[in-house]
């Protein structure tokens, strides 16, 4: 089975639902799981469904009060303690809350066994993601953060060196916060500037602490980035810092809500762009990582336009059998989508976009650029403390 890739799913995880109106519509996940079965991709990957996180493991990285916390909001979801960010705006207590979460977390966990004990090459876990929580509490839609599970059960199994990239266009606060102090784990986050986006952190002065310094890394973007700004900053920081480090695992979170037209935020990357990253993720994991490699989605609000095509396009990366940019959706998810929702499906893969070009760094660059000060604030910050060329 080994050079197979894994689809981790199981349908309860479309419980993770906050209520009508909340911008993270659990449709998302059930609309990609359909367009990826539309494009038979789902026989080409192992669709597995792994048991929820049980509590040993979610104390990995979560506090013990916390997980009391969220266990007696799920039972009782008016009396969600805020104090542990739970009842608010952002993450209303529901029922059964913490076992969908659990659940989750269990899909990232379980996929990032499967590639450790090399049963497959890659694992996607799009219903994942879910990096802003933190060890006490819940943040940004997120209650358990699964990404830092699946990396701490890495360590906890053997693992001395995992590289997590996240380009969602929120901070990879969470998973950051997790690893500030352990130099095992690289964290490299590319995210819309703190000043103009939750959660206000993520500058590139973040650079880890004690034996971790160095080992956080953070690319804030300037508001209104487009598809050559983003590719030249990713490809201006990740590979460089990737083939220093040489992981054992590579795990990736691939938020969907850069596009230009997710309504959270403020960049404006196409679905063609969002594909490239997630192909030279691919490569890095081959290239430095003995192809090992966890992909999970994270947050993406255009729920029906993006989401399903960007994550659709992942599983197909992963699987080798790669969705071709210029592929018509096929007519059956369009209907499925009208029924679900009484919006018009997208017609196409991508944007068209494709290829998209951008300018790579070794060509030099221009201080008065914005794009590039924030490359080279990132650059300044972190690589001299690997011993590498800022």
């Amino acid at each position: 089975m080994s050079g197979r890739a894994q689809l981790m799913w199981d349908e309860a995880v479309t419980g993770y639902d906050f209520g009508p109106g909340h911008p993270m519509d659990p449709v998302r996940l059930a609309l990609t799981r359909s367009l990826v079965s539309a494009f038979g991709l789902d026989r080409a990957v192992d669709v597995v469904a792994a048991k929820p996180a049980g509590e040993s493991t979610l104390r990995l990285v979560h506090r013990e009060d916390y997980i009391e916390a969220v266990k007696a909001a799920s039972a009782d979801p008016a009396a969600a303690d805020q104090s542990y960010g739970l009842g608010t705006e952002d993450d209303p207590a529901f029922a059964g809350m913490h076992e969908v979460s659990a659940l989750i977390a269990g899909q990232s966990v379980g996929a990032a066994e499967a590639v450790w004990r090399g049963d497959v090459d890659h694992a996607v876990n799009f219903a994942g993601g879910l990096h802003h929580a933190m060890p006490g509490a819940a943040s940004g839609f997120c209650i358990y953060n699964d990404a830092s599970l699946a990396i701490a059960r890495l360590l906890e199994l053997g693992a001395e060196r995992v590289a997590y990239v996240d380009v969602d266009v929120h901070h990879g606060d969470g998973v950051q916060a997790a690893f500030w102090e352990d130099p095992r784990v690289l964290t490299i986050s590319l995210h819309e500037h703190p000043r103009t986006l939750f959660p206000q952190t993520g500058w590139p002065e973040e650079v880890g602490a004690g034996a971790g310094e160095g080992a956080a890394v953070n690319v804030a973007l300037p508001a209104g980035t487009g598809d050559a700004g983003w590719l030249r900053a990713f490809h201006a920081v990740v590979p460089e810092l990737i083939a220093d480090f040489r992981p054992q695992v590579l795990v990736t979170q691939h938020g969907a809500d850069t596009h230009f037209e997710d309504p959270l935020a403020h960049l404006a990357v196409s679905l063609d762009a969002q594909r490239a990253v997630q192909v030279a993720c691919h490569e890095l994991a081959h290239e430095y990582a003995g192809g090992k490699w966890v992909a999970l989605g994270g947050g993406g609000y255009e729920v029906v336009d993006v989401v399903p095509r960007s994550w659709t396009h992942l599983v197909g990366i992963a699987a080798g059998r790669e969705v071709a940019p210029e592929a018509l959706v096929p007519e059956g998810w369009r209907q499925e989508v009208f029924a679900r929702t009484r919006q018009l499906g997208p017609g196409r893969m991508t944007d068209g976009r494709w290829p998209v070009g951008w300018a790579g760094w070794e060509a030099g660059y221009d201080p008065a650029d914005r794009l590039d000060q924030a490359v080279l604030a990132t650059r300044r910050a972190v690589f001299p403390l690997r011993g590498l060329l800022a």
